[in-house]
């Protein structure tokens, strides 16, 4: 296989394990940090509310951004001819630019977008990228 079409196939595959690595903590915040009549899947209604949580409500959307794209990274990195890191990166700034549109449908606190876009995508893509390539060299 070539190495452009292999590193194509890293991103394919990071990305969606990295989804539904991110989706299963969205799942299971739901049922550690219930919201008393509030249907997960009507982001009209999650946004409504979304403004007036608590910030435990906000641990496993947290998590599942930050875990999800590291996770995606890694595979990527492990996939991807050469050390990987062009592909964890590329997941990224993908999962980057879902969060930047999720925070303007679902609004969220300041302090939340902040940290969320802060931490949770590029710095974790580049620890994905940098694990990746050791447990290439393993």
């Amino acid at each position: 296989m070539s190495p452009l079409l292999r590193n194509i196939l890293a991103v394919i595959v990071g990305l969606i394990s990295g989804n539904v690595i991110n989706m299963a903590l969205i799942q299971l915040g739901y049922l550690v940090f219930p919201i008393e009549g509030l249907d997960p899947n009507d982001m009209e209604a999650l946004a409504a509310v979304m403004p007036t949580l608590d910030a435990q409500y906000f641990i496993f959307p947290f998590l599942a951004h930050a875990v999800g794209t590291l996770s995606g990274a890694i595979i990527a990195a492990i996939i991807a001819t050469g050390n990987g890191m062009k592909p964890a990166l590329v997941i990224g700034g993908l999962f980057l630019v879902g969060g930047i549109l999720v925070s303007f449908m679902i609004p969220a606190p300041t302090w939340f977008i902040t940290m969320d876009i802060a931490l949770a995508y590029i710095p974790m893509a580049w620890i994905g990228g940098k694990i990746g390539g050791l447990k290439k060299s393993e």
